[in-house]
């Protein structure tokens, strides 16, 4: 029988999906938001426990899925808070896009006070968190990692084990870089065929009829862009974060990285004139002035 052995903090675009699969299995015992708002946006069964993570000592697993190290940190860092607690083998699973050098921070302050810390770069987005099939990309122990089979199968459809802690987010921030940069280029494509009397629509299906196909062309562009709903579930901040922290791991660790530094400059312009709060796919319209176009 399946033990409600889990805790999700974080119940925004991507852990509210999680909380919401964990507990149809069967896995959720409780689930934390900052926010009273998302705490009951989550809808989740009226035996799962809305308490702050402070109290969740007894649970084996303990998903952060919150925008960053700072919120895991804090939670970590409370001297009244989980890590004086007992443990029991409990396993804290960091579920955010981060920094190699601040996962390996957190990772030794976990196991400081006895548990094991696991980084678990995600994909999918919000649609795949909903579906539970997201792609995760993960670092840490064998044993940490082989313990949370249960767990992952619920919420993933593809699980990569790429080497020790921090390697997950390393690779995530790659993975970024890729996607990311791969978004901007179908952009620029898109717009300089308009502007040749191609329509985006027929573009689009050349690129995805040949080897230029992506998930950016055969999803993005066609459910959020050419249907006209610019609803891709990520704000253009959210990008420029990932992008920036992309950038710094490409300057700690070679020279190699023009791309990323170039995508990571065209996100923070597009900060820079306010789109921040924007979701990322309106990035469209705005693309030839954001790289300072002949005719913007």
């Amino acid at each position: 029988m399946t033990t409600r052995d889990t805790g999700v903090v974080g119940l925004g675009n991507m852990g509210r999906g999680i909380a919401r699969n964990l507990d149809r299995a069967g896995r959720l015992a409780a689930a934390w938001d900052v926010s009273e708002a998302a705490r009951e946006d989550a809808k989740l069964s009226v035996g799962v426990t809305k308490w702050t993570p402070r109290n969740w000592w007894r649970l084996k697993y303990i998903l952060f899925v919150v925008p960053g190290p700072a919120e895991i940190d804090a939670t970590l860092s409370d001297p009244d808070g989980l890590l004086t607690q007992p443990h029991d083998g409990q396993i804290l699973v960091d579920m955010t896009t981060s920094t190699p050098a601040k996962t390996l921070a957190l990772a030794a302050k976990a196991r400081a006070a006895g548990r094991e810390y696991v980084d678990c770069g995600m994909s999918g987005g919000a649609t795949g968190a909903d579906a539970g099939k997201m792609a995760l990309m993960v670092g840490g122990s064998d044993q940490a990692v082989a313990s949370l089979k249960g767990v992952f199968d619920v919420i993933a459809g593809a699980v990569n084990h790429v080497g020790p802690s921090s390697t997950g987010h390393a690779i995530k921030l790659l993975h970024n870089m890729v996607c990311h940069s791969n978004f901007l280029v179908c952009v620029e494509a898109g717009r300089l065929a308009e502007r040749a009397g191609i329509p985006l629509a027929t573009a689009i299906k050349v690129f995805n009829a040949g080897n230029a196909r992506s998930y950016i062309s055969e999803a993005r562009f066609p459910n959020h862009i050419l249907s006209g709903t610019f609803d891709g579930r990520s704000t253009v901040s959210n990008l420029a974060k990932d992008l920036a922290m992309a950038n710094d791991f490409a300057n700690e660790v070679g020279e190699a990285n023009r791309y990323t530094a170039l995508t990571a400059e065209i996100l923070a312009k597009a900060m820079e004139k306010g789109l921040g709060a924007e979701d990322f796919t309106r990035l469209y319209g705005q693309y030839e002035e954001l790289v300072g176009g002949k005719n913007s």
